[in-house]
């Protein structure tokens, strides 16, 4: 019993850490980006669709790209100051719906991890401009 009592309260004492995405394929994120380019330009020259550009969304603040209109979600999360970092766009790959409440967005989310990390490892490629890095 006395076993038992030690690891339990060591996971208890420690912080809670988030568990890192697998290492991203670009190739595979760019096959799977596809889905996404029906409402998103990526690359030089990229102009809005039904959703923003995403060139240089890697650090970039939520709500950013001009002349775009965003939901009230979207728009609040970067008056609070928040990023696309790696982790955020992880989270909102995984169910935009139910990540920001009220965007537009209708996409469901890509519910695999791997795929997920893909993606973000394709978009990581672009700058602002929409070059590859």
């Amino acid at each position: 019993m006395n076993r038992l009592v030690l690891p339990a309260a060591l996971m208890m004492l420690l912080p809670s850490v988030a568990l890192a995405l697998p290492p991203g394929n670009p190739a595979k994120g760019k096959q799977i980006f596809n889905t996404c380019h029906i409402c998103h330009n990526l690359g030089p020259g990229a102009t809005i669709k039904v959703g923003p550009p995403l060139n240089g969304i890697v650090g970039r603040p939520w709500a950013s790209w001009p002349g775009y209109s965003y939901s009230s979600g979207l728009v609040k999360g970067k008056k609070a100051g928040n990023v696309w970092t790696v982790a955020r766009l992880d989270k909102w790959l995984t169910n935009p719906r139910a990540d920001v409440s009220g965007t537009k967005m209708i996409f469901p989310g890509l519910h695999s991890e791997q795929q997920r990390a893909d993606v973000i490892a394709y978009l990581k490629q672009f700058d602002i401009k929409g070059n590859k890095k």
